[in-house]
């Protein structure tokens, strides 16, 4: 058979990389599209900003799986914790931009410690947002000796002796801080403000009744909850929680903005830089992903839900919270570090 009667044969993987590559070398404009089409064609990471075992790790693994899936490569979760999620923030922005390494994104790492720490802020333009992916509720909570079992009564304790009671938060700045500063400045109540190191001690605290309020997500509470020692009384939520159903939103209540602040949204992001058609295919992979009915049961366990919203809207969504963020932390005497 002559050369020029050999049947044509589709191309495989390795060859669409060698064209790919040769395409490259020559400022051939088709490169990009070749590469992408053989994206992933091996194991993909998942840089966690915070140790193992916390919400942001949990919510992370569930995801992993779920993109094992879509993706139908193994996604790894590598968790890199410290400094409030810079350490795992700058991480993500360093790696190469090849859709080979993506990164969680929280309320926290995205909107808040741009205006905290002047580490983040350089790296802020260096993370490129790919899709929000699951919320979770907040939950305010206080102790039992408080004498309180719903949110109205509540309200009357702490109007009749302002000042007289305290909050435990995870420290300055963090979400927990301005969620407690809000509701101090919509509901024009004097509750204490207890800056802690961290979510730990300040629930050890609360359990022991050193301070009578904790605001903390839902499903780092609910054991609490369920055994009897704290008590609580106002969601920040989408909805009523089926676990609690006697507990009301804040939206209910009539104050949306409090509402809409203790919203934890959890996400993905990858370095900038990182084409455009393997962003695309990481968006799409990880919509589908969190949608599976296995994933929505083990986020419906957390208390958790998948997000639905246009993914396009997601970086405006961080340059909005971003700017509300930076004027809570204003208002609240927090100056970046």
């Amino acid at each position: 058979m002559s050369p020029t009667s050999r049947p044509h044969r589709p191309l495989g993987r390795l060859s669409l990389l060698s064209i790919a590559a040769a395409g490259a070398l020559l400022g051939l404009p088709f490169s990009h599209s070749l590469a992408a089409e053989a994206y992933p064609s091996k194991p993909v990471k998942l840089i966690v900003p915070f140790a193992a075992g916390g919400s942001t790790d949990i919510v992370a693994r569930v995801i992993a799986e779920g993109l094992r899936s879509t993706l139908g490569q193994p996604v790894i979760v590598d968790n890199k914790g410290g400094a409030g999620g810079l350490i795992g923030s700058e991480a993500i922005a360093q790696a190469a931009p090849d859709g080979y390494t993506l990164g969680m994104a929280t309320v926290s790492t995205a909107t808040i410690n741009p205006s905290l720490y002047m580490r983040a802020a350089k790296i802020e333009g260096k993370l490129l947002p790919v899709a929000n992916l699951v919320t979770m509720p907040s939950v305010y909570m206080v102790h039992p000796k408080m004498g309180v079992r719903d949110f109205t009564g509540f309200m009357a304790k702490v109007k009749a002796q302002p000042g007289a009671y305290s909050a435990g938060v995870p420290g300055l700045g963090t979400l927990g801080h301005l969620m407690l500063a809000s509701f101090n400045e919509t509901m024009k109540t004097g509750i204490q403000i207890v800056p802690y190191r961290g979510n730990g001690p300040a629930l050890n605290d609360a359990l022991a009744g050193m301070v009578q309020v904790m605001a903390d997500q839902l499903p780092s509470a609910m054991p609490q909850i369920k055994g009897g020692k704290l008590i609580p009384i106002v969601l920040a939520g989408q909805s009523r929680s089926p676990d609690l159903p006697q507990v009301p939103t804040f939206k209910e209540l009539g104050y949306p903005e409090l509402n809409e602040l203790g919203i934890s949204w959890f996400g993905l992001v990858v370095p900038a830089g990182t084409p455009a058609p393997i962003v695309r295919q990481l968006q799409e992979a990880a919509v589908k992903a969190v949608h599976q009915p296995d994933v929505q049961k083990h986020l419906k366990a957390l208390g958790a839900t998948a997000t639905d919203m246009d993914q396009s809207r997601f970086p405006a969504q961080i340059a909005a919270e971003i700017r509300r963020n930076k004027a809570l932390l204003d208002k609240a005497g927090v100056k970046p570090e």
